[in-house]
């Protein structure tokens, strides 16, 4: 898939605020600071489309970009610090949780993981609730640059141990780098299958 049209189109607080039309939507989410708006600059070719920011926790909103007058990305919130309950909505941001469970749109979810941290409970609480929604995903370990490879498939490893049984098969895994632009071509390989199978 080559990109050759990235454009912000609008932002909801929630699952009612949401557009209605046509276009299929994938949505990106991860914890603050795990650079979701790093990665969908480098995948849209568009630097500043999705706002960079020190602070982590900024993006508050549903952020919805048209990508080639066709689909449409979605920018979830981040899941912060706050904590995830697989038997009860996301608690950090309820309408992030409606939106995974009921958006009628939504084909596909690109969750993103810091690859130089071992597991963290609230990723892995995270990947817990979101297995038990309708809608498939993928987990993108993210800064791959900043470490040797082998580090990054030793995080990937332990990863998966530690949301093994969460599923009957464990979620399609990609490596990447925005600085590097690893994982490029192998995300948007990834979108145009989500949107050919709708």
């Amino acid at each position: 898939m080559k990109i050759k049209s990235a454009t912000f189109s609008i932002s909801a607080k929630n699952l009612e605020d949401c557009p209605v039309w046509e276009p299929t939507e994938v949505a990106f989410i991860g914890r603050s600071n795990v650079g979701k708006s790093s990665m969908i600059n480098m995948l849209t070719n568009k630097d500043g489309l999705a706002k960079v920011s020190a602070t982590p926790g900024k993006t508050r909103l549903l952020n919805f970009f048209l990508i080639n007058e066709s689909w449409i990305l979605v920018d979830l919130p981040g899941y912060g610090y706050a904590k995830v309950s697989k038997d009860s909505k996301i608690d950090f941001n309820e309408s992030v949780g409606d939106y995974l469970e009921h958006r009628e749109n939504l084909a596909h979810v690109f969750v993103l993981i810091d690859s130089r941290l071992t597991p963290q409970k609230i990723d892995v609480d995270f990947v817990h609730w979101l297995s038990g929604c309708p809608v498939p995903f993928t987990l993108v370990f993210t800064k791959a640059d900043k470490q040797s490879l082998k580090k990054t498939t030793t995080t990937v490893d332990l990863f998966l141990q530690a949301i093994d049984g969460f599923r009957a098969e464990p979620p399609p895994v990609i490596v990447s780098s925005s600085k590097d632009r690893t994982g490029r071509v192998e995300i948007l390989q990834s979108v145009e299958r989500a949107i050919s199978s709708r």
